[in-house]
């Protein structure tokens, strides 16, 4: 059974995460470097079971939102793989927004929040959704700090993690702090970069030797032990929705309203709630390189959190490679990495088989569920 808005109930949700046993938040999450783990956590937001904890409670308390019906965990989903497998959101009173939500699973790694890269941390990002008309919908950070901070059990939490009453930036430490520990990077492809060549199918290797090679994809996606998650965290117009979006005049559209009023919270808006989403990276940075262009999303998981693209526009990752095999639609902002690549069938067969093998053990079940699908709907479409 699901709540409102599609997702598993929290409290399923919350026995589903039991079962991952993910750090607590006294050690660093296991597969993370112990100085990446110093570098990564902020000084003033240091790692601690309370803090986690905290987050935690918070990550699944459907209170923080206006109408009481969406928490984190409703568009970010234990069971679909920390996402809502939708092409776009839906937040309260039924509005949908106009992305794809990226998966929180190893968040952690990335250096930006967001499809465009607004949020600097997960700090910031934590607290946008919650203040989003169209997400959660409460009208600023004091009234969602009221919608728990009365409970006692919160007064506690708050003081043990914090030393402090309920606020509104330590909401967002703390969702931080919980988000910091949903680490999954123990995949068959680590066993295979580890040395046991039986790890993954022959099928997978040579998908792999097809993306550092003619599939060049590692150009964007790099994949190694100092970036583990396939992400070169830059922005990139991979001419999606090109056809349908004259980028021009939405371009125009977003510097005079920006002019108005250019905050974080009105670029929050834009992004969710207009045509201007399209403009991707160019809503923050105001260059016109960045027209179209969104961030390179990792891989790690991937097979878990379709449909893809920041639109939620392609339902496979068969339908991913085939755009990227076509050179993506020609738009005047395209990538210039981006080309044809005359990939054959049978080596899309093998990219996507090594894509599926960057799937923690944890979800392998659900990793071969979603081949099944996947494989099923690109044969017949």
């Amino acid at each position: 059974s699901t709540d409102l808005h599609g997702a598993m109930p929290m409290a399923a949700q919350e026995k589903r995460l039991d079962a991952l046993k993910l750090s607590d938040g006294a050690s660093p999450p296991a597969r993370i470097d112990p100085t990446v783990w110093v570098s990564i956590v902020p000084a003033d937001n240091a790692m601690t079971p309370e803090r986690v904890a905290l987050g935690r409670k918070l990550y699944f308390d459907t209170r923080l939102s206006a109408d009481g019906t969406v928490s984190c965990a409703t568009c970010h989903d234990v069971s679909r793989g920390f996402t809502d497998q939708r092409p776009v959101s839906e937040g309260i009173r039924d509005q949908l927004g106009r992305r794809n939500a990226p998966t929180t699973m190893n968040a952690l790694l990335l250096q930006t929040m967001f499809l465009d890269g607004r949020a600097p941390n997960l700090e910031a990002q934590a607290k946008l959704p919650i203040v989003n008309p169209i997400e959660m919908g409460q009208p600023d950070g004091v009234a969602a700090t009221n919608a728990i901070g009365k409970d006692p059990a919160y007064q506690k939490m708050f003081q043990a993690a914090y030393g402090r009453d309920p606020n509104y930036e330590d909401i967002g430490r703390a969702i931080a702090a919980f988000e910091r520990t949903l680490v999954f990077l123990d995949a068959p492809f680590d066993d295979f970069v580890a040395g046991n060549a039986s790890a993954i199918s022959p099928a997978a290797q040579a998908g792999f030797a097809l993306f550092n090679g003619k599939a060049r994809c590692v150009t964007c996606h790099p994949l190694n032990p100092s970036n583990p998650i396939g992400s070169d965290n830059r922005f990139h117009n991979i001419g999606v929705a090109a056809r349908h979006r004259d980028f021009e005049k939405l371009a125009g559209q977003a510097l005079t309203t920006l002019e108005k009023n250019g905050g974080a919270d009105a670029v929050d808006q834009l992004a969710l709630s207009t045509d201007l989403s399209e403009l991707g990276r160019f809503l923050v940075s105001k260059q016109r390189s960045d027209i179209g262009a969104f961030k390179t999303p990792q891989l790690r998981n991937i097979a878990l959190t379709a449909p893809y693209m920041h639109d939620g526009s392609m339902q496979t990752l068969w339908d991913v490679v085939d755009h990227y095999n076509k050179g993506g639609e020609a738009n005047a902002y395209l990538d210039g990495g981006i080309e044809p690549l005359a990939l054959s069938e049978a080596e899309i067969d093998q990219l996507v088989a090594f894509m599926f093998t960057l799937t923690d053990r944890r979800f392998q079940a659900e990793n071969q569920a979603a081949f099944a699908a996947q494989q099923k709907r690109s044969r017949t479409t």
